[in-house]
């Protein structure tokens, strides 16, 4: 019998609301599953949104309070799954977790309308989620079946750089591989959440596990990923998916990019005249829509000295003035870097979605700069990753157990029944 089936990315972005959000997911696995789609893959945090660009107010030693009001902002845009801040495994999946008195479940309904996009369409829904449990938020996939609803969840356990302050860390044990059977075609999967994927030792308690499809969803749009990805697939043998979102600067929550001023503690930049001994020269001092502070020359030093700021901004951020910083040479200056216009439409995420051969070969993407409705969609054969084993298999064959071993706390790294 035939091992193949028809997977899809899907480069979509995380929408104003989470309700909008789960209409779009519905939507576009039910155009999906109109095209014959049997499993399609959404990016990194398409539920409860990635806080791209926001700094949350944070310095090391510092918080600021419009920071916090952020972070709130933030806190409430994620999802409840019903999950406990441990992470209550087979139980929570099973349901088996109390509910409280007079609800129909635990969570927000998140969960149940997932499940139920799953069933409707007769999809299988993987999606990256961040999820709220506790105090805290967790960076998550989800996979749902359409016969069995919710089959697991996983938690990234390392979240990336600054991700660390919004985002606290999974446990390793859902690192769990999921086992189903679509259309005859049994799937061993599991992913692997954006800047895992540069964990080696991560990568191989997948590939130990005999997995057949591997689930990359991101936030990483650098030409890097798409080399990592193709070294991902030939390595384990498996084919391999991922999907990031694709959004322009306009397109941010008002509650990054500062819109209305008036909310969130937003109160503009401000303007400082510093004033010292007469050697040290004054200066105006503005801020970048990121929240990073300029020193300028105030407007009576030469203008001269104005052509180093070309050489200290760093990125496409715009620059909102203070009415201090005037003179023709500042004004000037400031407009070679940036104009609002461009900078609305510019991208601060171009995508990147691809689909990988089990053989590292690329069978669709890299899709760049398609911020709305952008799908890839390929017919695979499973087949091919037995194949590929004729001359690698690194958890086997290839391997030297007798040598190198791996263990992960609370995760069996045996292949699955």
């Amino acid at each position: 019998m035939p091992q193949r089936l028809k997977l899809a990315v899907a480069q979509s972005r995380t929408l104003s609301s989470t309700s909008e959000t789960l209409s779009a997911l519905f939507a576009t696995t039910h155009s999906a599953s109109k095209a014959g789609v049997h499993l399609v893959l959404f990016p990194e945090a398409y539920l409860g949104g990635y806080p791209r660009t926001c700094s949350f107010g944070a310095a090391v030693g510092a918080r600021t309070s419009e920071g916090r009001e952020q972070f709130l902002q933030y806190f409430h845009s994620a999802v409840d799954l019903g999950d406990t801040p441990a992470g209550a495994g087979d139980d929570w999946i099973e349901k088996k977790l109390p509910v409280a008195k007079g609800t129909e479940w635990r969570g927000d309904g998140t969960r149940e309308a997932l499940e139920q996009t799953a069933r409707k369409t007769g999809v299988f829904v993987v999606t990256g989620v961040v999820e709220r449990a506790g105090g805290s938020l967790y960076c998550a996939v989800v996979y749902v079946c359409p016969r069995g609803g919710v089959l697991g969840k996983r938690r990234k356990v390392m979240p990336t750089g600054s991700e660390r302050l919004i985002w606290a860390q999974g446990s390793p044990s859902t690192l769990k591989a999921i086992t189903t059977t679509i259309a005859g075609v049994k799937l061993i999967l599991a992913a692997a959440i954006c800047w895992e994927n540069y964990m080696p030792l991560l990568r191989m308690s997948l590939y130990s596990q005999n997995i057949n499809l591997y689930l990359a969803p991101t936030a990483d749009a650098r030409d890097t990923w798409l080399p990592l990805m193709r070294t991902i697939a030939c390595e384990g043998r498996a084919v391999v998916l991922s999907a990031n979102q694709c959004i322009s600067r306009k397109n941010l929550p008002p509650w990054i990019i500062g819109k209305p001023p008036s909310e969130f503690g937003e109160k503009g930049s401000e303007s400082r005249e510093t004033t010292g001994t007469s050697d040290r020269r004054k200066s105006v001092t503005t801020k970048t829509e990121d929240n990073h502070e300029i020193t300028w020359p105030s407007p009576d030093q030469k203008a001269s000295n104005i052509g180093h700021l070309k050489n200290a901004v760093n990125g496409p951020s715009p620059l909102r003035h203070s009415e201090e910083a005037t003179g023709d040479a500042e004004q000037d200056a400031a407009t070679k870097i940036s104009s609002p216009s461009d900078v609305d439409d510019e991208f601060v995420s171009r995508g990147g979605s691809c689909i990988i051969s089990p053989m590292g070969e690329v069978l669709a993407g890299p899709l760049w700069n398609v911020e709305d409705g952008g799908v890839l969609a390929v017919e695979v054969d499973f087949e091919d990753c037995e194949r590929g084993r004729l001359d690698l298999d690194v958890v086997g064959s290839y391997s030297r157990n007798d040598a190198f071993k791996l263990t992960v706390e609370g995760l069996d790294l045996n292949p699955p029944p």
